[in-house]
């Protein structure tokens, strides 16, 4: 299988026309139609993962450990599979690969039920084992995505990859919520599930055809080199490229502005355990929570999207003021706070999986676009594990002190945020 080739040699030795007539805009929707019937699997069975691990005899602390957990995999096991990708150029091979865990893993937890006492462990590695495959897809397919989003603005081509992501987030908890109402059970609606997934290594197989080499498309500048730590010093060693030690320091300073803010942002499956816990919220209902969550997602990343545009980075400092508002009025006693704040927690990752992304293409070389990915998703996946623990003791004990320690966590996030940002100069609009 021919393999994608990246930086400025590769864009400037072909043209657009060589990718069988695709504009930049038709791969954009493409990647966005792929996410779209992924998302539908693995949001899908998010949006009931508390219940489930609850219903297999999961307490509160082993539903925030496993969704943090879950989320700690997905981000942590980047920072191997990036460099990876870039090492190797097998961009499309890893895509591939990680949308087929994602395919066979999330309906395979329709048989937990039926497993005893065996049926949480199951559940658990199968979950893991998912956001195993999203860590394995997501530095190459974002990598393959900043390409052609350079030819129609980042922030756009990020924003409306992640609103049709969305659609999907929103359209598979209602089709799990459709198939529970029916059946009164989970794990139908787990079963169901395997129909968007075959459908997603469909789409991507055909644009991987039709498009070997998006790389075409790739015109806008990332940060200048002399923001690398490289600059004016010894080169790093080949562990240190690996693990991405010659990446902008600017970029590292976001990196770590973006891991305080995953861990001061509660997971859903924190929020979903505590509405169906308090009785807020019947479990049937929950798919219905996430799907809102979702469509606020999609319309938070149109919105960053577009602004990044046209006000650059500046947009960002929302994402913190976000993240601070979710855990006391989602994890409250109220119907309506909880349903606001699973809102704005649908808004913070809808910027958190769009803009931010775009941000990171603009500070990184394009040759070392998927190990950036990689090391930046590795520091969010640290802190969504430390976070995830954390609110799941402290969910127990103290609501107030949960609260309290996540709003300081957010301070962090917005004030390394600042100085990530600070004299830097906006990338040119393509």
């Amino acid at each position: 299988m021919p393999q994608v080739s990246t930086g400025p040699a590769a864009a400037t030795s072909r043209s657009p026309s060589s990718a069988a007539g695709w504009s930049a805009w038709r791969v954009v929707v493409g990647f966005g139609m792929v996410s779209l019937a992924a998302d539908m699997v693995y949001e899908g069975a998010r949006s009931i993962t508390g219940p489930l691990l609850g219903a297999l005899g999961a307490s509160a602390l082993v539903v925030g450990l496993v969704s943090g957990a879950g989320e700690a995999m997905s981000l942590l096991l980047r920072l191997a599979s990036g460099p990876l990708a870039d090492r190797t150029g097998r961009y499309w091979s890893l895509t591939l690969v990680g949308y087929a865990l994602t395919a066979v893993c999330v309906p395979l937890l329709a048989v937990t039920p039926f497993l005893g006492g065996a049926g949480l462990t199951v559940a658990a590695v199968l979950i893991l084992t998912e956001r195993a495959g999203k860590a394995v897809r997501s530095p190459a397919k974002s990598a393959l995505l900043a390409q052609a989003a350079g030819a129609v603005g980042r922030g756009r081509g990020f924003a409306v990859h992640k609103a049709l992501d969305q659609v999907g987030a929103f359209a598979g908890p209602l089709l799990v919520a459709a198939v529970l109402a029916a059946t009164g059970v989970i794990w139908p609606a787990l079963a169901v599930l395997a129909v968007p997934g075959a459908l997603a290594i469909g789409l991507l197989i055909r644009i991987r055809r039709r498009v070997p080499d998006p790389s075409v498309f790739d015109t806008a500048p990332a940060e200048s080199a002399t923001s690398r730590p490289g600059a004016g010093s010894s080169a790093p060693s080949a562990l240190g490229r690996w693990v991405g030690a010659d990446l902008p320091r600017r970029f590292l300073l976001f990196a770590a502005a973006a891991g305080a803010a995953t861990a001061g942002l509660v997971t859903f499956g924190i929020i979903s355990f505590h509405a169906s816990r308090t009785g807020l919220i019947a479990v049937a209902g929950i798919p219905l929570l996430y799907a809102a969550a979702m469509a606020a997602a999609a319309l938070a990343a149109l919105v960053s999207g577009h602004l990044y545009d046209r006000w650059h980075a500046r947009v960002l400092f929302a994402l913190p003021l976000l993240g601070a508002a979710v855990p006391a009025l989602a994890l409250s006693g109220s119907l309506v706070a909880v349903v606001a704040g699973a809102l704005l927690w649908g808004a913070a990752v809808g910027v958190q999986d769009s803009t931010v992304k775009a941000l990171v293409a603009d500070l990184v070389p394009a040759a070392r676009r998927a190990t950036a990915y990689g090391v930046f998703a590795a520091v969010q996946g640290g802190a969504a594990l430390a976070g995830g623990g954390l609110v799941g003791v402290l969910y127990a004990r103290s609501m107030p002190a949960l609260i309290a320690v996540l709003g300081v966590t957010q301070l962090l996030a917005l004030v390394l945020l600042a100085a990530s940002l600070a004299g830097r100069r906006p990338s040119p609009a393509p």
